[in-house]
């Protein structure tokens, strides 16, 4: 067994599993600690180094393409400290670090594992259900479908179309930024009607827009994760190759049902805006978002 254990959390390994718990102190990020513990086997992981600096240093783990609906999910943007395949480690324990890199590095040249992206997710990601409240409104997703139950702060666009219920079977992708502090992130829910929809966070009814608690918003990802990670794997788009992106060709639905769903989307906004729920500047610049995305 390799082990270190630090203020930042710990990671263990047996030889075939990278068991990776986040620390309790305050300074472990809300998403880590709400994430929890990790159980990385061997076969989903592409490398790992220790990387020394003058007061700490820190471990790193690399994940080979496609093995984690978290990766998956977030796209490479989680911020830095919130990533949980990073371990923050005291200058004095920069040899216990090496140690456990180096016995992770000698099992994956013995088993040979390789670095090709892998055809199915390795980790599970998040259990469900899950729910998030967030400052546009709470996210809950079960297993079968995702719930949004808008806040007093929303849009009153989306406020007006009621809680928003997505059958996880009608999803395409989700589409996750996050929240900076200096800039809104979103968390959307593509399905074949709305893939071609342009509207902004704050005016689509099928994404939540993150403009509050950065920290909080964070905790948004979990019900990406746990969505991704039900999805097809990405290795059996295109044609059977990975790719880390949806490809929208491959859920262009035929031009009729294409035209029926511009005319119910324009529909519905028309009967917003008789019902003075749309101003007329809201309801045409809503129009026009709509029209160009079709």
């Amino acid at each position: 067994m390799a082990e270190i254990i630090q203020r930042d959390g710990a990671w263990a390994f047996d030889g075939t599993t990278v068991r990776i718990t986040p620390g309790l102190h305050r300074s472990v990020p809300l998403f880590r600690q709400t994430y929890g513990e990790v159980a990385v086997p061997l076969e989903a992981v592409a490398g790992v180094v220790f990387e020394p600096e003058r007061k700490r240093g820190r471990l790193r783990m690399r994940l080979r393409e496609g093995a984690d609906p978290l990766l998956q999910a977030t796209g490479g943007r989680l911020p830095e400290p919130a990533d949980p395949y990073r371990l923050v480690v005291d200058v004095d324990r920069a040899g216990v670090a090496e140690y456990v890199a180096e016995e992770i590095r000698r099992a994956l040249m013995l088993d040979q594992i390789p670095k090709e992206p892998t055809k199915a997710y390795l980790l599970p990601g998040p259990p469900v259900p899950v729910s998030v409240r967030s400052s546009d409104g709470t996210v809950s997703f079960d297993g079968n479908q995702v719930r949004i139950d808008w806040a007093d702060t929303s849009d009153r666009v989306k406020r007006a179309t009621g809680p928003r219920i997505i059958a996880i079977g009608d999803l395409v992708q989700v589409e996750w930024l996050p929240n900076s502090g200096y800039e809104d992130g979103f968390l959307r829910f593509v399905t074949r009607e709305t893939a071609f929809s342009k509207l902004p966070p704050e005016k689509d009814p099928y994404a939540l827009d993150l403009w509050g608690s950065a920290r909080r918003d964070l905790l948004t990802a979990l019900v990406a994760t746990a969505i991704t990670a039900r999805l097809p794997h990405p290795s059996t788009r295109g044609g059977g190759e990975f790719t880390d992106r949806w490809q929208p060709s491959a859920a262009v639905p035929p031009p009729a049902d294409h035209h029926d769903v511009l005319l119910r989307r324009l529909r519905e906004l028309g009967e917003l805006h008789r019902d003075g729920v749309l101003t007329d500047e809201e309801f045409a610049m809503t129009k026009a978002a709509v029209l160009r995305g079709f």
